[in-house]
Order: C-alpha cells, then sequence, then structure tokens
C-alpha cells in the first residue's frame, strides 16, 4: 500500500471501531430493557416471599426469553467483531509507521550517497 493510502485505510477501520460500539450499544439497551422487565415481573409476583425466589425467578425468564437469548448472542458475537477491528486498526497504524521509518531511512541514504558524492568529487 502506498504511503498516501494509510490515513484514509485507518480512518475508515476507525470507523469500523465506532460502528460496532454503536451496534454493541444498542443491543446492551436491548438487554437492560429485557433484564428490567423480568425484575419487575419477579419483583411484584406475589407468589414470590424472599430475594433468593426473586432472583430465581428473574433468572427463568431470562433463560426462555428468546429476544434476551439472541441479544446476549448479538453482543457477544459484535464483542468478537470489535475485538477483531481493533487489531486490524492496529496493524494499520503500524504498517504506516513502519513505512513512514523505511521512507525517512530512503531519504537519509539518499542524502549521505549524495554526500559522499560530493567528498569523492564526483
Amino acid at each position: 500500500m502506498q504511503l498516501s493510502h494509510y490515513p484514509a485505510a485507518i480512518a475508515q477501520a476507525a470507523q469500523r471501531v465506532n460502528e460496532l460500539d454503536s451496534q454493541m450499544m444498542a443491543v446492551q439497551q436491548l438487554i437492560n430493557r429485557e433484564e428490567g422487565n423480568a425484575d419487575t415481573r419477579s419483583a411484584f409476583d406475589p407468589d414470590l416471599k424472599n430475594d433468593t425466589q426473586r432472583r430465581s425467578r428473574r433468572f427463568e425468564l431470562l433463560l426462555v426469553n428468546q429476544e434476551y437469548q439472541t441479544a446476549l448472542n448479538t453482543l457477544i458475537q459484535l464483542n468478537a467483531e470489535k475485538a477483531n477491528a481493533l487489531a486490524h486498526l492496529e496493524y494499520l497504524r503500524n504498517q504506516f509507521s513502519v513505512a513512514k521509518l523505511e521512507c525517512r531511512r530512503a531519504i537519509a541514504q539518499q542524502l549521505t550517497d549524495f554526500e559522499s558524492r560530493e567528498l569523492v568529487g564526483l
């Protein structure tokens, strides 16, 4: 990849990470809403006598809630995608740094060669 293409590629990779963050927040809101619904249902159930029974009921409600389970699976998948996107972003940043160093080395080598020729009188 040419040196001039790295900033755009890095920006695109960073945007992908931001998009995944946004998706994760939306899924987390869904999870929180479903947990809140389960909390409400278990808190106001007159058959439940103590906190242990309420927590148990909450767990049962969430376990059978397909939307909640799907959201959890989606969040796990998005976390993995975000980790990969961050690794790719870091890889591009490192490649860009290496490419810049190689350019600097090439410039320094050209200057050194030029100065050597001047000293010899070529």
